[in-house]
């Protein structure tokens, strides 16, 4: 059998940061951790326990991210990152099966290598080439 490449991460656009993490804090005991103007106002977003890599412990669930909405930029909604092993491998057979990139590859300093893409419904996702994987995580 193909091995196949686990979601591992979700993001959601907001318009105001500050209200939706608050919203997501209060609602459901997420913890928000800010990264600042250096890293485009970021807000990771903790749903799980993590190990000592930072990966969830709990099968099936994931953490994720909050980036501030974007003037002039491609529709923004929430949307899924898939982990690869190779990503610019994947962002070729993105590409080649119908998919658009959004631009190339970019290292996020101690996490790996990223990108987004449009897949061929319209739909906003991206790739990570993570710069550790947990055991748990079958690439």
């Amino acid at each position: 059998m193909k091995s196949m490449n686990p979601v591992v991460h979700f993001e959601l656009p907001a318009g105001d940061s500050n209200r939706m993490t608050a919203f997501y804090e209060k609602s459901f005991g997420w913890q928000m951790q800010k990264m600042g103007e250096e890293m485009g106002n970021y807000v990771v977003v903790t749903t799980t326990r993590v190990d000592e890599t930072g990966r969830p412990v709990t099968p099936g669930a994931i953490n994720g991210g909050i980036f501030p909405v974007t003037t002039g930029m491609p529709p923004q909604h929430p949307s899924l990152v898939i982990a690869v092993e190779d990503i610019y491998l994947s962002a070729k057979q993105v590409a080649g099966n119908g998919g658009q990139l959004l631009g190339e590859p970019v290292n996020i300093p101690g996490v790996g290598m990223y990108v987004s893409f449009i897949d061929t419904e319209g739909n906003r996702l991206s790739i990570l080439q993570p710069t550790m994987v947990s055991p748990g995580i079958a690439l």
